[in-house]
C-alpha cells in the first residue's frame, strides 16, 4: 500500500495566538513536479437543477455557491486547500486506513475541500457538506496525476473558521469529527481522532462492530480502531515548534512551515512542499480574514502573498496553469497518458530562482534577502489593516495579490 504525502496542517486558537487572532497553516506535500496553482472564483448562483463536474465525476449543483480562493494541483477541479469569503478555510490530508481506498472514481478529498467551501459559511456548515457529499457520493480515484498506476488515499480535513475548527477523519464513507476551540492544533498523513469525539457517522460505531474491529466494551478510540498500526501516535513534530513561539503570529507559522529540520518542509526523492498557505481568521468579525499563498513550491525558498477577499477581486493569470479544455489528458478516458506543461508563469520564474540558489551562493543570497523583504513588506501592511481602527477601503486591496505576484516576477526577471 503506498504511503501518503506527508503534508502538515495547523491551527492555532487565542490565548496561543496573537491578539485575537485564528491561525491557520498548511504545506501541501504531493508528487515532486506537480504543479499547484492559485485560482478565485466569484459567488454564484445556479440553475436549478444544474450540475457540476468535480475531477471525475458530475454531481447536483446548489443554488448559491460562496467565493473561494484554492490552491490546487492544476490538473484537478478540486482543492488542497483554500479559504471562502466567509472566513472558513478548509484543508485536506491523503490517509491510509485498514480499510482500503476505492480505485472507483468518485469524489477526490481535494474535490471535498473546494466543496465544502463553496457551500459552508461556517466551519461546522463545511463539515455538514463534506460528510453529506460522502454519503451521497463516496470518495475515490487516483490521486495523482498517473497513468501507470492508481494511488488512492481515505481523507482527513482541518476545518476552520474565526471561532472553532473542527478534525474530520474518514474511511470510506464513515467518519467522526472533533471541535477545537483552543490551543494549538496539527493533523497531518496520519489518524489523529482518539475518544474525544464531538460528532460522527450514525451507524460507525455497528459498522466497526460487524467487521470485527471493536468490541463495544472498551473506549471507542477511532485512530485505533481504523489504524493499520500504532503509528498515529507520533504525528506532528511542528506542534511543539508552534506552541513553544507563545503569541502564534502570520510570521510564526510561516517559520514552522518553512521548517525542513523538522520534517514540516518536505523535500524527499518522492515529495515535495509544491504549495503553501498561512491564512488569519480575526475573533472580531469587523476586521477582514488574510490568507497568504506562494503558489510555488517549498516554502522555505518562495514568498507568502497576502490575499483579503473584495468585490471585483483582480484575478491573477500569471499564477494560473494553462487550461487544456476536453484534451486535457486529466479529462480523457483513459486518463494521464501524456503529462502537459502545466507550469504557469510564476513557477516558470520561480524555477530560475530555485537554480540561482542552488548554483550561486552569492546572487543565491542576495535574491533570498530581497524575496524575504518583499514578504515582509506585504506582512507589515497587512498588520496594519488588521489593527487599524477604520473600515478597510476594498479599492485598497483589490489588486493585492495580483501586485505581490506582479512584484515578485520582476524581481526574478
Amino acid at each position: 500500500m503506498a504511503a501518503a504525502p506527508p503534508s502538515y496542517c495547523f491551527v492555532a486558537f487565542p490565548p496561543c495566538s496573537k491578539d485575537g487572532l485564528v491561525v491557520f497553516g498548511k504545506n501541501s506535500a504531493r508528487p515532486r513536479d506537480e504543479v499547484q496553482e492559485v485560482v478565485y472564483f466569484a459567488a454564484a448562483a445556479h440553475e436549478p437543477g444544474s450540475k457540476v463536474e468535480c475531477t471525475y465525476i458530475e454531481i447536483e449543483q446548489v443554488p448559491k455557491t460562496h467565493a473561494v480562493v484554492l490552491s490546487r494541483p492544476s490538473w484537478l477541479w478540486g482543492a488542497e486547500m483554500g479559504a471562502n469569503e466567509h472566513g472558513v478555510c478548509v484543508a485536506n490530508e491523503a490517509i491510509v486506513t485498514r480499510e482500503p481506498a476505492s480505485e472507483s472514481e468518485a469524489l477526490l478529498g481535494m474535490d471535498l475541500v473546494r466543496l465544502g467551501l463553496e457551500r459552508g459559511a461556517t466551519a461546522k456548515e463545511a463539515l455538514d457538506v463534506i460528510v453529506a457529499l460522502l454519503e451521497e457520493y463516496g470518495q475515490g480515484g487516483n490521486y495523482y496525476e498517473d497513468g501507470s498506476s492508481c494511488h488512492t488515499f481515505q481523507s482527513a480535513f482541518l476545518i476552520v473558521d474565526r471561532n472553532e475548527a473542527w478534525i474530520l477523519e474518514t474511511s470510506g464513507k464513515y467518519w467522526a469529527a472533533e471541535k477545537i476551540t483552543e490551543g494549538v492544533k496539527c493533523i497531518c498523513n496520519q489518524l489523529s481522532l482518539t475518544t474525544k469525539i464531538d460528532a460522527e457517522h450514525p451507524e460507525l460505531r455497528n459498522y466497526v462492530r460487524s467487521q470485527g474491529w471493536w468490541n463495544g466494551d472498551s473506549d471507542f478510540n477511532f485512530s485505533e480502531v481504523f489504524s493499520l498500526s500504532d503509528d498515529h501516535l507520533a504525528c506532528c513534530s511542528g506542534r511543539e515548534s508552534l506552541e513553544k513561539q507563545g503569541d502564534v503570529s502570520a510570521q510564526a507559522m510561516i517559520d514552522v512551515l518553512r521548517d525542513k529540520d523538522s520534517g514540516v518542509c518536505v523535500d524527499s526523492e518522492s515529495f515535495l512542499t509544491t504549495a503553501s498557505i498561512v491564512s488569519v481568521l480575526p475573533q472580531d468579525p469587523s476586521f477582514p480574514c488574510v490568507h497568504y499563498f506562494t503558489g510555488t513550491p517549498d516554502p522555505s525558498r518562495s514568498v507568502f502573498k497576502p490575499f483579503i477577499f473584495v468585490d471585483d477581486v483582480k484575478l491573477v493569470p500569471k499564477v494560473q496553469s494553462p487550461s487544456f479544455g476536453n484534451d486535457d489528458p486529466a479529462k480523457k478516458i483513459p486518463r494521464f497518458q501524456e503529462k502537459p506543461d502545466r507550469r504557469h508563469e510564476l513557477y516558470k520564474a520561480h524555477e530560475w530562482a530555485r537554480s540561482l540558489l542552488e548554483n550561486d551562493q552569492d546572487k543565491g543570497q542576495k535574491l533570498m534577502r530581497i524575496m524575504l523583504d518583499l514578504e515582509k513588506q506585504g506582512l507589515e501592511a497587512m498588520e496594519d489593516i488588521l489593527t487599524r481602527t477604520e473600515v478597510l477601503d476594498p479599492a485598497e486591496v483589490v489588486d493585492l495579490f495580483y501586485d505581490c505576484v506582479d512584484t515578485e516576477l520582476k524581481f526574478f526577471k
